[in-house]
C-alpha cells in the first residue's frame, strides 16, 4: 500500500482541534463565531500560512488558503469541510475534512508541486446550523444563496444576528460573500460516514454517489399563558399540549411514506418556561430527509396538514420552511478519479449514498463536486463517542491528494 499522508501530523491537528470546545470532557461544542470558533480559525490560518498558502476570509467568516497555479486567472480546486459542531458532538464531524485539506497542502509543499490550476483549502462555518438554525450556511453564502438582508435577519436563540455575531468575533461582515462559480473548477470533501456500512463491510473508503434531499422547518404553536394552579383545565390554551400532540404524530408520517424517509424533531423551546406557568408559546424544528424529492414533498404536505389541523380556539399554529435542498448526485468524473486513486494506493472502496447533508451538495449545483467517506466506529456521530481511525483518515487524504494532483494539473 502506498502511503503519503503524515498520520502523526493529522493526529496532532485533531488533538488541537479537540481542545477548542465549550464543553470540555462532554464532547465537542463549537458554535460559529464563538470564542472556540475564533481559536480554531486562528489555528487553521496559522497552518495554512505554514504550508505556503495565502489566507483570506469572506463576509461570512469562511476561511480560504490558496496555492496559486501557473495558469493565469484559472479556476481553483477547493478541498475542505466545516469546523463548527453540534452541541456535545464529536471531534471528527467536519474537522476531519478541514484537516485533510491542510494535509493535502502540506504534501504539495513537501513535494514541491507547482499546480497549473490553483489549490484552495476551505474551512466553512455553520454547516450544522447549531447556532443560527440554517445548516450549510457557509457553502450557501459562497454560492450566492445568503443575501445581505439574511445576514441581518438570521438570528440565534438570543436574538443576535449573523452580522452582530461576526462583529463580536472580530470578523468583517462587509467582505464579499458570493463567489463566482467560474472561479471554481471543483470542490472535494472528505467526511466521516456517520453510519455503520463501511465498518461492517470492512471497507476503508466510501465514494459518495448521491446525497439525500433535506428540508428544515420551524413550527410555532401559540396559546395563552396562565397560572398553573388557578386556571381550570377546561379553560386552558396550552401551547405545549398542542405541540406535544403534533410531535407525537410526526414519526408516523415518515414511516408511512417509507422510501428511507426520516423525520426528526430536534429542537424544542417552551415559553415562558416557568414551572408554574401554562406555556403560551412553543417553537420546535422538524428535519425531513429522503433520497426521493417526491417523498419529501408528500411528507411536507402531510406535516402542514397535521399542524394546521391543531388550530382551534385559543391556539394558533404556523410553519416556516427554513431551507430546502433537493437530492443531489455528485460528479461522475470525480467519483471515477477517486476510485482509480483508491486502487492505485491499494485502498478498498465502494460507492455509497449519504443520508446526511453536506456542503458538497450545495457546491454540486455550481461546480464539479466529489466526496469520500471514511468509517465511523460503531456508526456513531453527533456524540462524544464519535471516532474514526487515523489510518483511515490518512488513506482518505492519500486519495484526495492523488485526485487534487490530477485536477490541478494542466490538461
Amino acid at each position: 500500500m502506498i502511503k503519503l499522508a503524515n498520520s502523526e501530523r493529522l493526529d496532532k491537528h485533531l488533538n488541537v482541534f479537540s481542545t477548542f470546545t465549550a464543553t470540555p470532557d462532554k464532547g465537542m461544542t463549537r458554535y460559529s463565531y464563538s470564542p472556540e470558533d475564533v481559536k480554531t480559525r486562528n489555528y487553521i490560518k496559522e497552518k495554512m500560512q505554514e504550508y505556503g498558502l495565502t489566507v483570506n476570509e469572506d463576509g461570512l467568516g469562511n476561511i480560504f488558503g490558496k496555492l496559486e497555479g501557473t495558469l493565469p486567472n484559472a479556476p481553483s480546486v477547493l478541498v475542505g469541510s466545516h469546523f463548527d459542531s453540534v452541541p456535545n458532538g464529536g471531534n471528527f464531524d467536519g474537522p476531519a475534512g478541514v484537516i485533510a485539506g491542510l494535509e493535502v497542502a502540506a504534501l504539495f509543499q513537501e513535494q514541491n508541486i507547482k499546480p497549473a490550476f490553483p489549490l484552495e483549502v476551505v474551512a466553512m462555518i455553520e454547516e450544522e446550523g447549531s447556532r443560527f438554525g440554517s445548516g450549510v450556511m457557509g457553502s450557501l453564502g459562497i454560492n450566492g444563496l445568503i443575501s445581505e438582508e439574511d445576514c441581518h435577519t438570521i438570528q440565534d436563540k438570543d436574538g443576535i444576528s449573523v452580522v452582530e455575531a461576526m462583529n463580536q468575533a472580530g470578523l468583517d461582515p462587509t467582505l464579499p460573500r458570493h463567489r463566482d462559480p467560474k472561479t471554481m473548477k471543483a470542490f472535494l470533501e472528505l467526511h466521516i460516514e456517520q453510519g455503520p456500512i463501511l465498518e461492517e463491510e470492512n471497507i476503508t473508503i466510501g465514494v459518495v454517489d448521491k446525497i439525500v434531499g433535506l428540508t428544515q422547518l420551524l413550527v410555532t404553536v401559540e396559546g395563552k399563558a396562565g397560572h398553573a394552579g388557578t386556571t381550570p383545565m377546561d379553560r386552558r390554551s396550552d401551547a405545549l399540549i398542542t405541540a406535544s400532540t403534533i410531535i407525537s404524530e410526526i414519526p408516523k408520517l415518515a414511516i408511512d411514506e417509507g422510501n428511507d424517509t426520516v423525520i426528526t424533531v430536534g429542537q424544542l423551546h417552551v415559553y415562558p418556561n416557568g414551572a408554574n406557568v401554562i406555556p403560551d408559546k412553543v417553537v420546535f424544528t422538524i428535519d425531513l430527509r429522503s433520497g426521493s424529492e417526491a417523498s419529501i414533498e408528500r411528507v411536507m404536505q402531510n406535516v402542514e396538514a397535521l399542524i394546521h389541523s391543531q388550530k382551534k380556539e385559543g391556539i394558533k399554529t404556523s410553519i416556516q420552511q427554513q431551507f430546502y435542498i433537493e437530492p443531489k448526485s455528485l460528479s461522475k468524473e470525480i467519483r471515477s478519479i477517486f476510485t482509480t486513486a483508491a486502487e492505485k494506493i491499494g485502498t478498498s472502496s465502494i460507492p455509497i449514498s449519504s443520508g446526511a447533508g453536506h456542503d458538497a451538495m450545495v457546491f454540486s449545483d455550481y461546480t464539479e463536486a466529489g466526496m469520500i467517506f471514511i468509517p465511523s466506529k460503531d456508526g456513531l456521530s453527533h456524540c462524544p463517542e464519535e471516532w474514526s481511525d487515523i489510518e483511515h483518515l490518512s488513506q482518505g487524504v492519500d486519495i484526495l491528494f492523488e485526485t487534487v494532483k490530477q485536477l490541478t494539473a494542466n490538461d
